[in-house]
């Protein structure tokens, strides 16, 4: 069950010769998934070559999707949403959060294409089995898992980096005719988003970084770190809140001795299967706690219901945070491609750690602890790595209008890390959310902003006052919600 979680924590070159093929749409419905609602648009598929360079043979097939412009005459570049992860299908994504879109759609057709490996793409996944691991990190079941995991594998892991899936985004706006793409990426996507204007910058009209990844910083090592400011910083927010102190006194205090206590010794508890209701048992240690509390940093709702949980724990009641990390594994295990994600870190973030500048002493004392940096290690000692460009690395260079979008309580990527992105962006603008968490697209009058900035290609000219009354959940005092 460890290795389950540390592999969902752990919560690019060539030319190609087919740009000239065509794209045939039909009629369909994309959803979410199983149970959530449709929504109408235009699909296909398009074979790309497994190796744009040819050198190994074999195909991938890219789902695509247009969901139509609300206007019947609509500007000629549409948006692109690119999903996060590494790992998630940007039409899962979007049809997600479609509602943040809808102001940027007035004018524009949503493009939407699976990168390969994830989605309905040539989707590179294993299957995790909780039976593998009970109670404990070992360096030696993790590769043996990881190994296991390339024998299922449907196609060559090398070819789904990065560089190669934005050639796979350029073959798709040549087939469908389009003149240039609006770019939205959030989180990962950020990344695809920042090489694609890098790789194809006549293809590109706008760009939009939401949740940046700065290309010279690999993730990884700071990701434990980041993420316990991140909870620090909501404690505290707690402490000096009256009725929130109040309800759970010694909130921080209360965190700590939790987190010491599952260190040293995990428990087993019994909460409710998401899919099934049924009570199930669950060794619930420091990295299930990890897995639970750092997917509740993400967001401002979510955030809300921390210092609650916590409190509850610290009585002796797991069942809230228990059913937590059940609902996260079962969500990341649906969402996340990891043979895809595997793939991209382990070529583009791994290989470049300087382990000199690593602060291992506070990864040590977090509370996510080292176990996720050296399960990412252990896959990456004998994933293979893929294709990726020389400049990959480098900050993107370029005058294409750029709108960077942080949260100052962002876990993940700090606002300083668009700051690193934007060094050599001579058009751009970066706008903070205060109190806000990894992604800002569907806080308050950000869509707005996007479709303005979308439609003017103006950094510049955004009247971004409106992002201070941007709504914080109130932290919850119970399980019936904030006090009114």
């Amino acid at each position: 069950m460890v290795r389950n979680a540390l592999v969902l924590m752990a919560g690019l070159l060539f030319a190609s010769s087919s740009l000239a093929q065509s794209l045939e749409l039909t009629d369909c419905r994309i959803s979410a998934g199983p149970g959530a609602p449709s929504m109408k648009a235009r699909c296909g598929k398009l074979i790309r070559p497994l190796d744009p360079a040819g050198a190994v043979p074999g195909e991938v097939e890219l789902k695509v999707a247009v969901v139509p412009a609300l206007n019947l005459t609509p500007d000629p570049d549409p948006v692109v949403p690119i999903a996060g992860g590494p790992g998630q299908g940007a039409i899962q994504f979007y049809t997600s959060y479609s509602r943040a879109f809808e102001d940027v759609r007035r004018n524009r057709d949503i493009l939407l294409v699976d990168q390969r490996g994830t989605g309905e793409s040539s989707r590179m996944d294993c299957p995790v089995d909780d039976d593998l691991v009970e109670g404990q990190y070992s360096t030696e079941l993790t590769i043996e898992y990881t190994n296991e995991c390339l024998e299922q594998l449907p196609f060559d892991p090398r070819f789904f980096t990065t560089s190669v899936a934005v050639t796979d985004l350029e073959a798709v706006r040549a087939a469908l005719g389009y003149p240039s793409l609006n770019l939205y990426g959030v989180s990962y996507g950020s990344r695809v988003a920042q090489h694609f204007a890098r790789r194809y910058p006549g293809s590109t009209r706008t760009v939009v970084l939401d949740g940046v990844a700065p290309p010279q910083e690999s993730l990884g090592p700071e990701i434990a770190t980041e993420s316990q400011k991140a909870v620090n910083n909501i404690l505290a927010r707690c402490a000096e809140d009256a009725a929130c102190s109040e309800r759970f006194p010694g909130i921080q205090e209360t965190f700590a001795k939790l987190l010491a206590e599952l260190k040293s010794s995990p428990i087993v508890i019994r909460v409710p299967d998401p899919s099934t209701g049924r009570p199930e048992s669950v060794a619930f240690g420091q990295g299930e706690f990890a897995v639970a509390i750092r997917l509740l940093a993400y967001h401002p709702n979510s955030m809300a219901l921390m210092p609650l949980l916590i409190h509850e724990a610290g009585t002796g009641n797991y069942v809230p945070l228990g059913s937590q990390y059940k609902m996260t594994m079962v969500a990341m295990n649906d969402m996340l491609a990891i043979g895809m994600h595997n793939a991209v870190l382990c070529t583009e973030d791994i290989p470049f750690l300087d382990k000199t500048s690593i602060d291992y002493e506070g990864i040590e004392a977090s509370y996510m602890g080292p176990l996720q940096l050296n399960a990412l290690e252990a896959i990456c000692s004998v994933w293979p790595e893929g294709p990726i460009d020389e400049e990959f690395k480098v900050p993107l260079t370029t005058d294409i209008p750029v709108l960077l979008l942080s949260g100052d309580a962002d876990p993940i990527t700090p606002p300083r890390y668009a700051e690193m992105a934007a060094v050599d962006l001579s058009n751009a603008r970066h706008l903070v959310g205060r109190h806000q968490g990894h992604g800002q697209i569907a806080v308050g009058c950000t869509r707005r902003l996007f479709a303005a900035f979308v439609d003017a290609a103006d950094p510049a000219g955004l009247d971004a006052e409106c992002l201070e009354r941007s709504f914080v959940m109130p932290f919850f005092l119970d399980f019936s919600g904030p006090s009114p």
